[in-house]
């Protein structure tokens, strides 16, 4: 069966989701809804309401609607289904990139596919959020607003830079944005002190002795995105790639530019503004570890496991290719608890977890889905091979003279024999626990 979440769970979530929209609790966020289901907007406004983000909606059903409301409204986010009568949710996305509006698009629908992710997020669209997890959504939203303001606030300094000498030199100066000027070869011409200092370099000169192209973009397609980007349209658009800093570690930059110096027909080169974003995209990917992570123990949590087991069922439909869960159940929590503390019990469910990591292969994932009950997903993987692994988890911990000493009981499931979906599994793999726990206790 599949176990609720339990309280100190709801806590780190709620402390989460706290600390992702205390930035946008000042104004409401301008949400349009894009579905012809009210109950479906319903569910949506209330999960970003749980999370305490003010939201003024929105809501269209049919394109006439939709295409009044981006001609006559402003929007700092839209939220769209992807089926409707008549139309689809990438009709909507092309409708919105037609209108040329900066406006994030999150595709929120049921049953959200691999395929299908891919392609919106290859058309444009900033995310994608399954209705069945739909606490993924406050996340999603804040982080479009947040990319929103930052595009709007470069989009400002930009403009400042074509209209003004005075502004484009306060740019140059600026130690926020590196400013590169290069040709067509990735010859660099001329940059500011900002840059400088970001790639490392000691000085100006040194600096123009490295080439862009070949030296500092490390990936053979970025390269090839911002050059071809330039080359045929006049401009860079906005585009994330990673550079290499002269020590050679890796930095995240967010870059847009525009051709400089067409003289005669002939392509005197580019100059594109660079915005460190290493920090920004380190802290975005702390905030999602921290959302499927346990706080204890350091495992996947509840919300993780659930995603995992639903990717290896897509995974087995495509492949043919079974797969398992054990769960475990660790002896004696209570007794744990009562006879040696709640810091002991603390303890005895991190050393646990520590067996599962060193028990586990990279494929694998060990997660904490309530107090005492974990569950490892073994991809690829059948009955027997998956006894081997419980029972290795078992002798590695008769194997550790801590006090107090661990024991754990498990159960084994197997898709797609002991269950077609996620509570069938459980329940399959969660029979078997408990009889091992009958048989340890008649014995």
């Amino acid at each position: 069966m599949l176990y609720p979440v339990h309280n100190e769970k709801h806590q780190n979530d709620e402390l989460l989701g706290t600390r992702l929209i205390a930035t946008h609790r000042r104004r409401a966020v301008r949400i349009l809804f894009v579905d012809d289901n009210e109950s479906h907007v319903e569910l949506c406004l209330r999960e970003l309401k749980r999370m305490d983000l003010a939201v003024s909606s929105d809501w269209v059903q049919i394109p006439a609607q939709y295409r009044e409301r981006l001609r006559t409204q402003s929007y700092d986010v839209i939220v769209c289904d992807n089926s409707f009568p008549g139309w689809m949710g990438m009709e909507a996305l092309e409708l919105l990139q037609q209108s040329n509006l900066d406006i994030p698009f999150i595709l929120a629908t049921v049953n959200l596919e691999e395929e299908m992710t891919d392609a919106f997020m290859r058309k444009g669209a900033f995310d994608c959020v399954d209705k069945n997890r739909l606490n993924r959504l406050p996340l999603a939203v804040a982080l479009a607003v947040e990319e929103k303001t930052r595009r709007e606030e470069r989009d400002h300094a930009e403009k400042a830079l074509r209209h003004s000498e005075a502004h484009y030199r306060a740019l140059v100066e600026n130690p926020t944005y590196g400013i590169c000027h290069f040709d067509v070869d990735g010859k660099i011409l001329d940059v500011n002190a900002a840059l400088v200092a970001m790639l490392g370099y000691g000085s100006k000169e040194e600096l123009m002795t490295v080439n862009m192209a070949t030296e500092i973009i490390r990936d053979p397609t970025e390269r090839a995105q911002l050059f071809d980007s330039y080359r045929q349209t006049g401009h860079v658009d906005l585009i994330e790639l990673e550079w290499k800093r002269k020590d050679g570690t890796p930095m995240k930059v967010r870059l847009s530019g525009q051709q400089v110096g067409i003289e005669e027909g002939a392509l005197d080169g580019c100059e594109v503004i660079a915005e460190d974003i290493t920090a920004q995209r380190a802290w975005e990917e702390h905030l999602r570890h921290l959302a499927a992570t346990d706080a204890l123990t350091g495992l996947a949590n509840y919300r993780r496991l659930s995603e995992i087991l639903d990717s290896e069922i897509k995974r087995s439909e495509r492949t043919a290719r079974a797969f398992a869960v054990l769960l475990f159940d660790l002896n004696g929590m209570k007794q744990i608890n009562d006879s040696h503390g709640h810091l002991a019990g603390n303890r005895a469910l991190c050393r646990l977890a520590d067996i599962f990591r060193s028990s586990c292969r990279s494929i694998d994932t060990a997660a904490r889905y309530g107090g005492d009950e974990f569950a490892i997903v073994l991809p690829e993987t059948g009955p027997v091979e998956a006894g081997i692994v419980g029972r290795r988890v078992c002798q590695r911990l008769s194997n550790d003279y801590e006090e107090p000493l661990l024991s754990v009981s498990f159960g084994i499931a197997v898709y797609p024999d002991d269950g077609a979906t996620i509570d069938n599994l459980f329940q399959a793999a969660d029979r078997a626990l408990y009889e091992m726990k009958k048989q340890k206790s008649a014995s």
